[in-house]
Parts: structure tokens; C-alpha cells; sequence
């Protein structure tokens, strides 16, 4: 079978790369800084993966809780494979090796479509072997078929660079040593980057005062320079949450999304209402059934607003995890 077009123009808006150069120069400090922790190149990196943790085998049961989890922290590629298919033997060790050499900015996830009849189903395979990419719970088609290897390099090379640029995705911390250790990602692994608890103190007092621009502008402080803290992400997610509804008028609010069922910008504001009135599931029902309606940039932001939503929740939170599984169920 004669390989797709390999490039990603049209599955990735690149034109928002160029908006997101800081987000690159950040991810990047980041990743350095928490090199520098792990204690140099010999030394042993707490919460760090072995290579083998980077290459998994996944089925329909673990797809959602797996790839979808994942996806929020690294770019997963998906290689749909048979034991039948020949050309798979080839591709399938070609791509375990390059997700190797990406040293955590790439997980394989490798699907037998076998036993796995309905997530082939799902993703519309015709042929395999069949690759994709899931990155912040968004699928992107790579290609089909067999292709040469300086083909996949750069494709894959261009998954990293689009999910870092636009996703602030910095991927895995990998330790040779690590055998058997859980997956972090490289911003929440080792200690963290600097003392911030007078900055996340200022912040709770700038919200116990109701200055919502204050506690945002302090937490923002804190992510600057320790991208993975986890008490400012939540707190950040929340205050800009509080700080969007405090100027809403409810009633005008909800009559403008009861209108205009197919406006993401109205089920938005919607959403934001009935997540502070604690209504939380209709909030993400809500932004996914508009995603399920929109498309290019409009279902692009209702995307990220849900991610946003998920992070004032809070990852391990059921509600989360069945959302979660409905936007991936909609988006492939």
C-alpha cells in the first residue's frame, strides 16, 4: 500500500506555532531545569520512566484511560498493526526505535486491530498498517502504509514540534535506570525549581480579597518558572474561571446559548456558569456537544476551554475521567 501524503498541513494549524514561540523558549527552560535536577547525565532522575515505558501495547478497555490520559503530558502515536500484515513488521520496529531516540517527547502505543475490532472501527481504518497521533486528546492522521524513514523522522519530528509549540506538551522524563518507575512528566518531576510559597500564599490572599487579577498575576508568577507546579495550575485555572463569570450577567448569558445552540463563544460563557453554580457534569456535556457541532479554530477553543474546566475539577475526579472519554469518542 503507497504511503499518504506525510504532511501535516491541514491536520494542524501551523500559522498558530508562530503565535506560541514563547510557549517553545518556556517548554524548553523547563526541560533543561529539570535535567539540571536529575543531577546530571549519569545520575538517576526520581519519578523518571525507562525507554521500555515508552513503547506500550494498548486495547479498547485501556485506550481511554491510557492513550486519552497520556495524551494531556506527551504525544502518543498509534500504530494499528496485524501479526498477518508484513508491511507492519517492517514499520512497527522503525517506529518503536525513533520513539526511543525522541527520549519522552513521544509514547507508542501500539493497537492490535485483531482484538481490537471497534477502535479500528472507530478511527475509520481501511488498510494497515495505519499510524495516528493523539495529542491533548485531539487525534491527528499521520499516514498509512509503509514509508521511507526520513519520511517518519519528520513527520514525527513535526508532531513533536506542533505539541510543544501549541499544547505546551514537554513529554516524559526518561531514565535508563528507572525500571518499573510510573510516568511523570518532565515539568512535575524532581523538586521543584524554586521556593514559591510566598507567591502562592500572596495568591490565596488576593483571592480571600476578591482580587482576581492579582491572584492570577501571582499564580502566573509561579508557572513561569515551575511550568509543572501543581498548586498553581489548579489555582490559576480557578481564578481565571471566577474572574471570567464575575462580569457575566447570568440571565443574558444563559438566553444567548439557549439561542444560539451552535455558537461557541455563547456555550462557553454557558459553560463557565454552570461549573461555578456547581453544575458540573451539564458544563461538560455542554462543550462537548459543542465540539461535536463545530469545527477548525471554533472547536479548537471549545476544546481548550474544556481541558481549562478539567483543570479546575481535577484530573482524578470520575466526572473528568467519562468527560474525557466522551471528547475523545467525538473528536475521533
Amino acid at each position: 500500500m503507497q504511503p499518504r501524503n506525510m504532511s501535516m498541513s491541514g491536520v494542524v494549524d501551523l500559522a498558530a506555532v508562530k503565535a506560541a514561540a514563547d510557549a517553545k523558549a518556556k517548554a524548553e527552560q523547563a526541560r533543561a531545569a529539570s535535567a539540571r535536577q536529575g543531577g546530571g547525565a549519569g545520575a538517576a532522575s526520581a519519578g523518571a520512566v525507562p525507554p521500555s515505558a515508552l513503547v506500550i501495547d494498548v486495547d479498547e478497555a485501556a485506550f481511554d484511560s491510557t492513550v486519552i490520559s497520556l495524551s494531556d503530558q506527551v504525544p502518543v502515536v498509534l500504530d494499528f498493526w496485524a501479526e498477518w500484515c508484513e508491511p507492519c513488521k517492517q514499520l512497527g520496529p522503525l517506529l518503536e526505535r525513533l520513539t526511543v531516540e525522541a527520549n519522552g517527547r513521544l509514547v507508542l502505543a501500539k493497537i492490535d486491530v485483531d482484538a481490537n475490532q471497534t477502535l479500528m472501527q472507530q478511527f475509520g481504518i481501511q488498510g494497515i498498517p495505519a499510524v495516528f497521533a493523539v495529542v491533548a486528546g485531539q487525534v491527528l492522521p499521520l499516514f498509512q502504509g509503509a514509508a521511507p524513514e526520513q519520511e517518519i523522522r519528520a513527520t514525527l519530528a513535526q508532531l513533536v514540534q506542533v505539541a510543544e509549540e501549541r499544547f505546551g506538551l514537554l513529554g516524559l522524563q526518561v531514565d535508563p535506570a528507572a525500571e518499573g518507575a510510573p510516568a511523570t512528566t518532565a515539568a512535575s518531576a524532581g523538586p521543584a525549581a524554586g521556593p514559591y510559597d510566598a507567591l502562592l500564599e500572596a495568591a490565596v490572599v488576593a483571592l480571600d480579597a476578591g482580587d482576581l487579577a492579582g491572584a492570577v498575576q501571582a499564580y502566573k508568577n509561579v508557572l513561569v518558572d515551575d511550568p509543572g507546579n501543581t498548586e498553581a495550575k489548579l489555582g490559576l485555572a480557578q481564578a481565571a474561571l471566577l474572574s471570567r463569570v464575575q462580569q457575566m450577567n447570568p440571565q443574558e448569558v444563559r438566553a444567548a446559548a439557549a439561542e444560539n445552540p451552535k455558537d461557541p463563544q455563547a456555550q462557553i460563557a454557558a459553560a463557565d456558569l454552570d461549573l461555578v453554580g456547581g453544575h458540573v457534569e451539564d458544563a461538560f456535556a455542554r462543550l462537548v456537544d459543542t465540539v461535536r457541532v463545530t469545527f477548525g479554530e471554533d472547536r479548537d477553543a471549545v476544546r481548550v476551554r474544556l481541558l481549562e474546566l478539567f483543570e479546575v475539577i481535577g484530573a482524578d475526579d470520575p466526572r473528568v475521567s467519562a468527560a474525557r472519554t466522551a471528547l475523545a469518542r467525538v473528536l475521533f
